[in-house]
């Protein structure tokens, strides 16, 4: 029976779409994930994620693509909370480190509210180098701008803080 044909609802017919198409999604899903079990999972998924909605099938779409869209979605879902689970593994095994706050010491109440009303560009550029003490060339390359402009951007927030928290205040 052609495609075209299946009707929305029915069981037979998703059974029908199930055997037909199962092994090219498994295969695309595969080829996503990087992993026959996460495939097989992702797969699953996908299909009683469609058989659930199938009553909702819009006929002017084909099935198989409708299908496969479903997988597709589902194996990047996946690969998303793969990687929060590594992170969260990594963060895990090492341990958070036991860093004091840096704001607490070197930086005073009045001078952090007002970095923090500094256009972010701005604020960035003065806690690289007052902060942690990076040259222009070295901003430069972790922003990925000319140095011309890091020069720009430290002299526009030092004048700001200035006009600010008075003139005393470097």
């Amino acid at each position: 029976m052609p495609e075209s044909e299946y009707e929305p609802g029915s069981k037979k017919d998703f059974d029908r779409l199930y055997q037909d198409t199962y092994q090219r999604v498994f295969r695309s899903l595969v080829v996503l994930t990087g992993s026959p079990a996460a495939a097989e999972d992702c797969a699953q998924e996908a299909f009683l994620k469609a058989f659930k909605d199938w009553k909702n099938w819009n006929r002017t779409a084909p099935a198989e693509a409708w299908v496969h869209r479903i997988a597709l979605n589902t194996a990047l879902s996946y690969r998303r909370r793969e990687r929060l689970r590594e992170v969260g593994e990594l963060v895990r095994r090492l341990g958070r480190p036991e860093l004091p706050d840096p704001t607490e010491a070197e930086i005073g109440p009045d001078l952090l509210r007002e970095l923090r009303r500094l256009p972010p560009k701005q604020a960035a550029a003065i806690v690289l180098r007052h902060l942690h003490g990076y040259s222009n060339r070295e901003m430069a390359a972790i922003l990925g701008i000319p140095e011309s402009t890091v020069a720009t951007r430290l002299a526009d927030a030092k004048k700001r803080l200035r006009a600010r928290l008075g003139p005393g205040r470097q």
